[in-house]
């Protein structure tokens, strides 16, 4: 599929636009620095702390642009997406700020804290299995139903839009990176990143940490053509998703260079943000900071961004693991 048969494809006007209309909602979330994790890394780090954003997470971001990109008649009749978590909470408390309803389809195997954050902010939810086949056919269920718009979790170009908010303020806040790198699932977050990031430094370079367990990203690039039949298999909750069409098309537009990293190196960069920045990010977040310290080839001496994309972890994480 080539770009030019996906004309919604976002701009940096659709960027600029997202960050004036979230503005009164969203979070504009600190850098955070660490000499001892630079020393560590060879590079000069500067951390994007989106898992302060509201629902504690950069979701909130797209999810927020989205509903309030729709006309008032339109958005009347509610919303409806599939998740497993993260952009669930992110679309209900949106869609709360402009109070209409919120309907999540839910798949099996969630992480009980992300499944509480979406009920306490009002939204409803429908169980359905833990295919992406079932999440899409319980969300087109629900829609039909309600008359709701369905605003999916990295596919719609206003969602796509609204991730990019995260690197406009970063670069805005920090000034000239060599490097931007965030994880990859869907390619919502990544997506948004290219296109703020190239607009506004022409030269950075971007990467996106995708986990080996899951690496469809990083396959669909090396095929020319998106993976779409690989089973996940990680602890990485958030970036079990399947490259969109949308997204794989930004990736191959910015040159993104995707990094698998394993399940066990996330873990130990997890813990070391943890530790090191007094932050608490989930799996699916700290899988950016693995990356550079596995792939240090890339990173070494230069000046990096690194977005830390959400901290929805269990407690219990830190207890059960020595």
């Amino acid at each position: 599929m080539s770009s030019a048969a996906l004309p919604q494809i976002p701009d940096f006007d659709d960027v600029e636009a997202a960050a004036r209309r979230i503005a009164p909602h969203a979070q504009h979330t600190p850098v955070r620095t660490s000499r001892s994790i630079d020393a560590l890394a060879g590079a000069e780090l500067h951390f994007k702390c989106e898992n302060l954003q509201r629902v504690g997470a950069f979701k909130f971001r797209g999810a927020c642009n989205a509903v309030w990109s729709l006309s008032d008649e339109v958005a009347a009749k509610g919303v409806v997406t599939h998740s497993s978590g993260n952009h669930g909470a992110a679309l209900a408390l949106a869609a709360r700020t402009r109070g209409i309803p919120a309907h999540v389809a839910i798949p099996q195997g969630a992480v009980k804290t992300k499944l509480a954050a979406i009920e306490a902010y009002g939204a409803t939810l429908h169980p359905c299995e833990p295919t992406m086949a079932a999440r899409e056919a319980e969300c087109e269920r629900v829609r039909a139903q309600t008359g709701a718009t369905l605003v999916h979790p990295f596919t719609d170009p206003a969602v796509i839009a609204g991730q990019g908010t995260a690197a406009f303020e970063l670069i805005r806040d920090a000034g000239r990176f060599d490097v931007l790198i965030t994880p990859v699932g869907g390619g919502g977050l990544i997506g948004g990143t290219s296109i703020a990031a190239r607009a506004l430094l022409p030269g950075v370079r971007l990467f996106a940490a995708e986990p080996a367990g899951a690496a469809d990203a990083y396959e669909s690039l090396r095929r020319g053509q998106r993976a779409t039949e690989l089973t996940p298999d990680t602890i990485c909750d958030g970036l079990r998703g399947i490259i969109g069409p949308i997204n794989f098309e930004l990736l191959k537009m910015y040159g993104v260079t995707v990094l698998p990293v394993s399940d066990r190196d996330t873990v130990a960069a997890m813990r070391l943000i943890f530790e090191r920045l007094k932050l608490v990010v989930e799996p699916s977040s700290a899988i950016a900071l693995a990356a550079v310290l596995q792939h240090r080839q890339h990173f070494a001496g230069q000046r990096v961004g690194v977005i830390l994309s959400g901290g929805n972890v269990d407690p219990r994480f830190f207890c059960d693991r020595p």
